[in-house]
């Protein structure tokens, strides 16, 4: 297996002062690019526009406390969030928020304990892309499948043959021509409908 470099796209969620101590954290080499806002409203702005692979949440926010947001944005999109709260929320967040997949740290969090949890972020975003790929890969064969019944059933209906004869008649013409039995089904439709 071959390692590829891989950048990271964050949008963190703070009041500026938090963004100002994790932004060196943050070198576009491994990150790029960082985005910051100072509430959840605008985060959620910001999401409209684009996908981001990591957010990191420091909260309270301006406009909520951030566990909502944290949660939404969690079970909602791809990207992987990392929820940073007072020590003595710590815990009830926490237990909140976990079961959701979000990540959390107490704060104050000592710099190195933060750069690690960047660290372990990136292999939870790649587990996700892996799964992202493979529910597309799986809607793309049920397409097939659906557009293949399609054309059977208009070969069987228009041209009198059995589900078999069909069904080999595409498969026969998709080796033929050297193209996937999608486009023959394709064809296929386009002819009979």
């Amino acid at each position: 297996m071959v390692f590829r470099e891989q950048t990271y796209s964050v949008l963190v969620v703070s009041a500026p002062k938090f963004f100002e101590s994790v932004s060196p954290m943050l070198p576009s080499s491994e990150y790029d690019p960082v985005c910051a806002v100072t509430s959840a409203a605008a985060a959620r702005r910001e999401l409209l526009e684009r996908s981001f692979d990591f957010i990191l949440i420091s909260a309270p926010l301006s406009d909520e406390f951030g566990t909502r947001f944290a949660i939404d944005t969690a079970r909602r999109t791809d990207c992987v969030v990392l929820l940073l709260v007072r020590g003595d929320v710590y815990e009830e967040v926490s237990a909140k928020a976990t079961v959701h997949g979000v990540f959390t740290l107490s704060k104050p969090t000592p710099s190195l304990l933060l750069q690690q949890s960047l660290k372990w972020m990136a292999p939870a975003r790649e587990r996700l892309r892996n799964l992202e790929e493979r529910a597309t890969s799986v809607e793309e064969k049920m397409e097939e499948i659906r557009l293949v019944n399609r054309a059977k059933w208009l070969l069987i209906e228009h041209l009198k043959m059995t589900e078999a004869e069909a069904h080999r008649y595409i498969e026969k013409q998709a080796m033929d021509r050297c193209i996937s039995k999608k486009e023959i089904a394709s064809g296929i439709i386009k002819t009979y409908q």
